[in-house]
Order: structure tokens, then C-alpha cells, then sequence
């Protein structure tokens, strides 16, 4: 499987920024090769990001989308925009859009329907917060996400990413270790009816990419803040395994 490598700029870099970031992060992997490279910039940028990358080997996603292709949903956006303006991804289910925004699985399930529906390849993430974990609930929690997210779409999960990130190493600097990781991603693999590529993601860095993906089990990385220095994020794509 091709090791993909996703970068999610979240809310961050506004048009020019974005414009200088994706340019210089071309200039450092122009001549990387077996690599799936993903950036995900905020909405206000994409058009302007797609540009850039046309005819390169870096991709584009989106950081969210609305179940509806169109519609009364003030603030909300179509995956049908985002397809027009070429973004081929598009994240579901983002830990920050569960428990700062508040979307729960029913939600996230309508929207993994439609970004299939319309050709948009989910980067679904599920996960465990800290307290969960500390309760021995990680394994329920994610059962729970993947059951309920997954509802209907069972037999077509080989047609989305899955991402797993566990809530309490988003941000905090803290990180699973590559045996934590692995174990879940292997739990992760055993629900599934079809084979699908599942990222690790939760405070990736140059430091513990290669380790991470040393893992046979990890085939990718979901990166956050290390996504928006070009030459981090670009060491990061270059990972080498040991």
C-alpha cells in the first residue's frame, strides 16, 4: 500500500500564507516518489492552493463538508464545491469537529454517505479521549465511531481512509507509541469488512515519523502543526523507515 501523508493546516494560513507554504513545500518534494501527499488547507485558500498544484504529485483536501449538496445551511459548505475547485478529500469526523463543534455519528455517517456519493475520498478519523483511555474504553469508544459511522457504507470502506487519532496526543505533544498505535490500528483492521489504509495521527513530527511508520500496520500519518513549516512537513513526507 502507498504510505499516504496528510497534512491538516486546521485554521491556519490565510491566502498569501498558503500560497508561500505550498509553493516552497514543492520545491522540497518535487522528486519524492511512492508517496500519497495531501495538504488540507482552510476553505478561504483552496482555490488558490489548487492552482499551485495542478499537474504536481500533491494533492488536495478539505477540512470539512456539509451531508447536503446544496441548500439553506448558512456557513456551511457543499462537497460538490469542493470537488469543482479539485479537492479529491475531504476529513469526517475530526476530533475537533466532535468535541468543540459537537458533531456526533449520525452526522459524520450522512456526510461519509455523500462524499461518496460524489466522489470525494474520506479521511475518517475516529478516536478515544484521554479520560476514555485512562477507563480502558479505547476499543469501545472506536468500535462505537466505526459501527455508527460506517452504518450502510460497511461494504464500501475500502473506498475511504481511515484515521486514527487518539484525542488526548492532538496537540498536547503527546504521542501514542508505535506499539500503542499499531495495536489499535490492528483492533481498527479487525472490524472492517474491506481492506483500507488507516493513518496514525496525534502530534506526528520529524522526531517520530520513522518510527511510526515503521509500524506494518500504520500506512500513513494525519500531521497537524507539523504540516505548516514547509521543511518539517516535508522531512516528514521523506520519512525512512529503520
Amino acid at each position: 500500500m502507498v504510505p499516504i501523508i496528510a497534512g491538516n493546516w486546521k485554521m491556519n494560513k490565510d491566502v498569501t500564507e498558503s500560497r508561500a507554504l505550498v509553493q516552497e513545500l514543492l520545491g522540497l518534494v518535487s522528486d519524492t516518489k511512492d508517496r500519497i501527499i495531501i495538504v488540507i488547507p482552510p476553505f478561504t485558500s483552496l482555490s488558490h492552493v489548487s492552482e499551485i498544484i495542478h499537474n504536481t504529485r500533491v494533492k488536495l483536501g478539505a477540512q470539512n463538508m456539509h451531508w447536503a449538496r446544496s441548500g439553506a445551511f448558512t456557513g456551511e459548505i457543499s462537497g460538490l464545491f469542493l470537488k469543482n475547485i479539485g479537492c479529491e478529500y475531504v476529513v469526517i469526523g475530526h476530533s475537533e469537529r466532535r468535541h468543540i463543534m459537537g458533531e456526533n455519528d449520525e452526522t459524520i455517517n450522512k456526510k461519509l454517505k455523500t462524499a461518496l456519493d460524489i466522489g470525494l475520498i474520506s479521511i475518517f478519523c475516529v478516536g478515544e479521549t484521554g479520560e476514555e483511555r485512562d477507563k480502558g474504553q479505547t476499543e469501545e469508544v472506536i468500535l462505537r465511531q466505526l459501527n455508527k459511522g460506517l452504518e450502510g457504507i460497511e461494504n464500501e470502506v475500502h473506498k475511504i481512509i481511515l484515521a486514527y487519532e487518539p484525542v488526548w496526543a492532538i496537540g498536547t505533544g503527546k504521542t501514542a507509541s508505535p506499539q500503542q498505535a499499531a495495536q489499535i490500528h490492528q483492533f481498527i483492521r479487525s472490524q472492517l469488512r474491506k481492506n483500507t489504509a488507516i493513518l496514525y495521527g496525534g502530534s506526528v513530527k520529524p522526531e517520530n515519523v520513522d518510527i511510526l511508520m515503521a509500524e506494518k500496520d500504520i500506512d500513513g500519518v494525519l500531521v497537524g502543526g507539523a504540516s505548516l513549516k514547509p521543511e518539517s512537513f516535508a522531512r516528514i513526507i521523506r520519512f525512512s523507515t529503520p
